[in-house]
């Protein structure tokens, strides 16, 4: 976990902004799936609008980044690095994120939820191979324990999933979602690895404003491609019928896919906020307690069912987050030390 650019930061204040992230990430992705939920349930059945909506709503990014922007010019961080180093790094993350979030929207389509769900679980022992040979992330038994408790939460939530899978869906299909949300979950957290890495060894900035870059620009670039594919396909031309045919209205239909758009933006700046505070592993593990968060959320907003299996992962998850939080904890008081010990032998020496 590299927290070094915020060392400089009090104890109190690094913890403030990572609970700040965490609570954008969970709230933000709880809202985003309840909403996508909607969108479906009440007629919506595009799958290219599905994929623009995770990214579409960057311009609302725009209001923080020019309230964060004064204080980005304190930065003591080395000179930015060249405009084509930084289009690069936007352009590929950028296709990359429009590859995953289609390729998790055709998983969906083939498969069940359950089987889903249980899949995207698979992120986190990705994200531990990609953390550990592209960040060099050590790894500890506090670290191994979170990861697989909060694997097991989820896949025990995914099997408590009362709903049923698609009908008629072949196995060549079938197929098709296992490979598609399999490569979608890997290529998500190779995507939080190198984000990661970006902040470490390209961009070296220390203020927030990095953060809400790296996630409009990259939006910028995943809208266009996920508009591309909607024109490619044809599928804008069934948007106006769609809208037509939305059960809960037109004026309905648009408010869902303007706060869908939101609320992904603001699920994405508490991950990317994460990987900049503590760690890509630790923005993965958030991820994945959401997956037992979600279900509280939509036992208030869709009344569904709360069973004891849902219960018990939501109590091994909370569990999982607190081993990997305390794991944190002992890494950020370890890092502080030194500053410590110094700032102390600066004080006596001055007496």
């Amino acid at each position: 976990m590299d927290s070094a650019p915020f060392l400089k930061l009090k104890h109190w204040q690094w913890w403030a902004l990572v609970a700040i992230n965490i609570f954008f990430l969970l709230a933000g992705q709880a809202a985003a799936v309840l909403l996508g939920r909607f969108y479906y349930d009440q007629g919506g059945n595009s799958k290219w609008m599905a994929t623009l909506v995770q990214t579409a709503g960057f311009p609302v990014l725009f209001i923080p980044l020019f309230l964060l922007r004064p204080s980005s010019e304190a930065s003591t961080s080395s000179t930015s690095p060249p405009i084509r180093v930084l289009a690069l790094i936007y352009f590929v993350i950028g296709a990359l994120v429009a590859g995953d979030n289609m390729l998790y929207s055709v998983g969906l389509l083939y498969l069940s939820a359950s089987t889903y769900s249980i899949i995207c679980a698979t992120q986190l022992a990705f994200n531990a191979v990609f953390s550990y040979f592209i960040n060099s992330q050590k790894f500890t038994a506090l670290i191994l324990n979170s990861v697989v408790i909060l694997s097991l939460s989820a896949a025990l939530i995914a099997v408590s999933d009362d709903s049923e899978g698609p009908s008629g869906v072949s196995k060549g299909k079938f197929l098709i979602g296992f490979l598609s949300t399999l490569g979608a979950s890997a290529l998500y957290a190779l995507l939080l690895s190198l984000m990661q890495l970006s902040f470490q060894k390209v961009l070296k900035k220390e203020t927030f404003s990095v953060v809400l870059e790296m996630q409009i620009y990259t939006s910028v670039v995943a809208s266009c491609v996920a508009v591309v594919g909607l024109f490619a396909s044809g599928e804008w031309k069934s948007l106006q019928h769609e809208m037509q045919g939305f059960d809960a209205g037109r004026v309905s239909y648009v408010l869902t896919l303007v706060w869908t758009a939101i609320t992904w933006q603001v699920c994405a700046v508490g991950v990317v906020g994460l990987i900049f505070l503590v760690s890509s592993l630790f923005s993965n593990v958030i991820s994945t307690l959401s997956l037992a968060v979600t279900p509280l959320a939509a036992l208030v907003g869709f009344h569904d069912k709360m069973n004891g299996v849902k219960v018990i992962a939501m109590l091994l998850a909370l569990c999982g987050f607190a081993s990997y939080i305390y794991q944190n904890y002992l890494d950020d008081t370890k890092a502080r030390r030194p500053e410590t010990d110094v700032r102390e032998s600066r004080d006596n020496s001055s007496c």
